[in-house]
């Protein structure tokens, strides 16, 4: 099949799981075109089977702000006319399921007989935040209806979508994976030596830094383990909240144990390194960075929210906390860091569930059998 992969280049879980998926699926023999505003964070310079497809977004002065929508559908459009796309997958529905209808529209205006079509994925914010303001939902959920076809990444979005918004579409679940031949525990001994002192556990925590992931608790969290074992707190990733959650470390007296290392491509060797991950979210559709932790035998200590309990089940392979109960995850990540066993068992279970359930082996295959059907539907 020729597929158009439309994401955000950015280092959120929506731009993570298109690359990976864009990448996988040009493994097993698809050709496969991604579209967005600048190459996304995990996409190499060099990707068999994987084509990057740059959106410009020319400015005018009768414009206040710049068109992305129709650069995009513009792109898309060309795109479909060389190659004869059969699939548009866009993720993230704002901006992107609306530019794949407009440019559907264009297609089939101008008499095209082979004519692209449309699958969406819902990852999260794009609904509960962005989608359902009031302002936007009802286009957003015209343009998901639109689509051919519609996947969500957990049970828990697919019910906020369709509480949220005017959406009547069958909404399909396909949950978020990781290449397991890539993704597992690596050995990052020297690397543990330069992220924290000897003698001190490492509790880590990766994510974009927006006001949903919550900074401020996880260094509160922290703050509280920090009282009763010495340890570092290893910060990945970069965002709009990462220079208050640095300020309040300072406040609370543990800025020296804290480590801001910044946005990282490969995120195996650090989380190797680390003995806790927190993930104290306000909501997740579904927790990417928690299955990276797991799938690294990592522990997580995360929010009882979204997604997250069809992922970790409490006490087997993770713990779940209600989002205000920081002094029960600070338990149980001193709990963790005092028994070397028990936290060993928890990694290891971890571990388990993401190679039964959530390896790219299992979950692409759900998509290009997705795929498949919604080309039959519109054949037959």
């Amino acid at each position: 099949m020729r597929i158009a992969v439309i994401c955000y280049a950015s280092v959120g879980g929506s731009g993570i799981v298109a690359t990976e998926l864009a990448k996988c699926l040009a493994l097993r023999g698809h050709e496969i075109h991604v579209v967005s505003s600048e190459q996304p964070f995990r996409l190499g310079d060099d990707q068999p089977g994987v084509a990057f497809h740059r959106v410009d977004t020319p400015s005018y002065p009768l414009f206040r702000e710049p068109q992305y929508v129709l650069s995009l559908s513009t792109t898309i459009i060309g795109l479909a006319r060389s190659i004869d796309l059969d699939i548009i997958h866009a993720h993230y529905a704002v901006p992107h399921a609306a530019a794949a209808y407009l440019a559907r529209q264009v297609l089939a205006g101008t008499g095209r007989a082979h004519v692209p079509r449309i699958v969406t994925t819902l990852h999260g914010t794009d609904i509960t935040l962005v989608g359902s303001d009031s302002s936007f939902a009802e286009t957003v959920g015209f343009c998901i209806d639109q689509s051919d076809g519609v996947t969500a990444v957990s049970e828990s979005l697919k019910a906020d979508t369709y509480k949220g918004l005017p959406v009547h579409a069958d909404i399909r679940v396909i949950p978020n994976f990781l290449d397991c031949s890539i993704h597992h525990r690596i050995e990052a001994g020297d690397l543990r030596g330069r992220l924290a002192p000897a003698g001190h556990a490492v509790v880590m925590h990766i994510s974009n830094y927006r006001p949903v992931k919550r900074i401020p608790a996880v260094v509160e969290v922290f703050a509280r383990i920090r009282r009763e074992i010495p340890a570092t707190l290893v910060l990945v990733g970069h965002g709009p909240e990462l220079s208050g959650g640095l300020a309040l470390a300072r406040d609370l007296g543990v800025a020296g144990d804290v480590r801001a290392v910044g946005e990282q491509a490969d995120v195996r060797a650090l989380l190797s390194a680390a003995d806790v991950f927190l993930l104290p979210s306000a909501t997740e559709s579904f927790g990417l960075a928690a299955l990276e932790a797991m799938a690294c035998e990592v522990p997580v200590i995360a929010s009882r929210v979204g997604g997250l309990p069809e992922v970790i089940e409490h006490e087997v392979n993770g713990y779940l906390r209600a989002p205000d109960d920081l002094g029960g995850m600070a338990a149980d990540a001193i709990g963790l860091l005092s028994d070397p066993a028990l936290r060993r068992q928890i990694g290891e279970a971890g571990r388990e569930v993401v190679r039964e359930r959530y390896c790219s082996h299992r979950v692409v295959p759900q998509y290009e059998a997705y795929y498949e059907e919604v080309l039959g539907k519109v054949s037959g």
